[in-house]
């Protein structure tokens, strides 16, 4: 074998420039030979003054540098477009970290301060309180405008994000990075005609209060436009709801198809034990064998004690390497069987929430806005206490929700840094765990979302098991264990019809480490969605 060339460098080491410099210290006339820049500065200073020669210098000494990095004189402004990028990501995250401070307001409007607005309004008009009835009123506009506020300043937000994604979709083309850019393209793209729709029904919103503060002629008008406006979107909204629920049911569906991974592998791990038994066996007659030769006498002993010996070690190799196999399928198939239970609940727990909270309320919601337009058009102003109470019962379903979300949200932000250990990807050191305030303060947080959570974790772990050898962790997979996690990505709408790959491409992509990343991020994406 060849002994590797190694290059050799023709820049001098510091020490030799050290020792020759030490040499040259009493040579005035060698000191100025170092450098360019110094005999320069020399002749200047004689003939300029002290400023014109720093300044020479330090002109020269920059193009020094830049010539001796290789480098061409560089622009400092950017080129336009990546200038137009760079803006438009930075105002999309001022608009979305806005956007995300305005929630909070915005949920405590929708639960508590609308539904007691109409509450009163009823109450004013059964009593005929002018007073109360101007105060309704106004409560109601403030109101209407949070939201409206809120409402498209999430517009805005999504929309970029939707043309964000599309331009990422048509990047990548095929893959998993296209299929999550698409399918986020599409999700924001819808978001963002609903918040447009539901811009224009705040708006209607706080014309129809205005013009009860004003007593306009035409507030029965404003009243029953704003109630068909606010049906309309609640009714999209809950359309929405109803579609989520059934991706959410079929993706179960699928997923539970699987079946149990117990049973479904118990024949494999059954071959696979049987197999190392017989390893076992064969271990155990080598090292008879080996004990019968070291009984024997006469030529050749030692030679045939040799043989045995090495006989005996790779059998005792080939029952532990039988071992590890085993071991390794049945640690896989607990694998599965979390995962699986893992994706089976984050469906459930979708469908619970776009049914009670989308579902149910948003219809409820429109329901209530109905109402509101017939009483608007039959009875002028006359509030009717059947839509008040269709708008409290609407409002109440879809904030125990929204509460529920942030509860969670928060707690699993108080977990990520209080015990970062307990999901952290394998062979990564965990970062240190934070003090109990400090998880504290960011649980609240409510703007931030979960990088290190349980749904990267099982994504990771649904990779591993899909994943093909040359992807670090997954060379002692079997092929029945592989076979089931990529089945499982294909029931969670990761296949290569969703990624727009042939069969033999996707699995290719998958035992490609470059694209670990997009796939693991692709997975978690597909657990959290419909």
């Amino acid at each position: 074998m060849s002994t590797a060339a190694h290059r050799t460098s023709t820049r001098p080491s510091a020490a030799v420039l050290t020792s020759a410099r030490q040499r040259q210290g009493g040579d005035r006339t060698g000191s100025r030979s170092g450098n360019s820049a110094e005999h320069a500065l020399l002749r200047l200073q004689a003939s300029a003054g002290n400023r014109a020669a720093t300044a020479a210098v330090q002109r020269a000494r920059a193009g020094e540098q830049a010539g001796g990095q290789g480098s061409a004189p560089q622009n400092s402004t950017a080129p336009a477009g990546a200038q137009k990028k760079n803006y438009r990501d930075r105002i999309a995250g001022l608009l979305d970290r806005f956007k995300k401070n305005l929630d909070p307001i915005d949920t405590f409007i929708k639960g508590v301060q609308t539904p007691a607005n109409a509450g009163f309004t009823q109450q004013a008009a059964a009593a005929a309180n002018e007073g109360l009835k101007h105060s309704a009123a106004a409560s109601g506009t403030s109101a209407a405008s949070g939201n409206l506020l809120t409402e498209a300043t999430g517009t805005v937000v999504s929309g970029m994000d939707a043309y964000k994604n599309m331009k990422d979709a048509r990047k990548h083309e095929t893959g998993a990075g296209h299929h999550t850019a698409g399918k986020k393209a599409k999700v924001k793209g819808t978001d963002a005609v609903i918040g447009a729709a539901g811009s224009g029904a705040y708006s209607a919103a706080i014309a129809k209060e205005v013009t009860k503060i004003q007593k306009a002629a035409d507030a029965a008008v404003a009243s029953e436009a704003s109630g068909i406006a606010s049906a309309s979107v609640a009714a999209l909204k809950s359309v929405r709801s109803v579609f989520r629920v059934g991706g959410a049911a079929r993706k179960y569906r699928k997923v539970k198809e699987l079946g149990d991974p117990h049973l479904v592998h118990a024949e494999s791990l059954a071959r696979l034990n049987e197999s190392r038994e017989h390893a076992n066996w064969a271990a155990a007659e080598a090292f008879v064998a080996l004990d019968a030769y070291w009984k024997q006498d006469g030529e050749g002993r030692l030679e045939l004690i040799g043989e045995a010996v090495d006989a005996a070690w790779e059998a005792m190799g080939e029952a532990r390497d039988a071992a590890e196999t085993l071991q390794r399928a049945e640690r896989d198939v607990e694998k599965l069987n979390t995962v699986q239970g893992y994706a089976k609940k984050k469906q459930l727990t979708k469908i619970g929430k776009e049914t009670v909270g989308g579902a149910l309320g948003e219809s409820t919601k429109a329901a209530a806005g109905v109402v509101t337009a017939v009483a608007a058009g039959t009875a002028g102003l006359a509030s009717n206490p059947v839509g008040w109470g269709l708008a409290g019962a609407g409002a109440g379903l879809v904030l125990g929700v929204t509460l529920y979300k942030a509860l969670r949200a928060a707690t699993k932000r108080y977990e990520e840094v209080r015990r970062p250990e307990v999901w952290a990807p394998q062979g990564e050191t965990p970062a240190e765990a934070a003090s109990r305030s400090e998880s504290l303060k960011h649980a609240l947080k409510f703007w931030k979302k979960v990088s290190k959570g349980e749904r990267q974790a099982m994504a990771r772990e649904i990779y591993a098991l899909a994943a093909g050898p040359h992807i670090p962790g997954s060379g002692g997979t079997t092929q029945e264990m592989r076979q089931s996690g990529m089945a499982l990505l294909i029931a969670l709408k990761a296949g290569p019809a969703d990624h727009k790959l042939d069969e033999d491409a996707w699995v290719a992509s998958l035992d490609d480490p470059a694209k670990t990343d997009a796939w693991i991020k692709e997975i978690a994406e597909q657990l959290a969605s419909g």
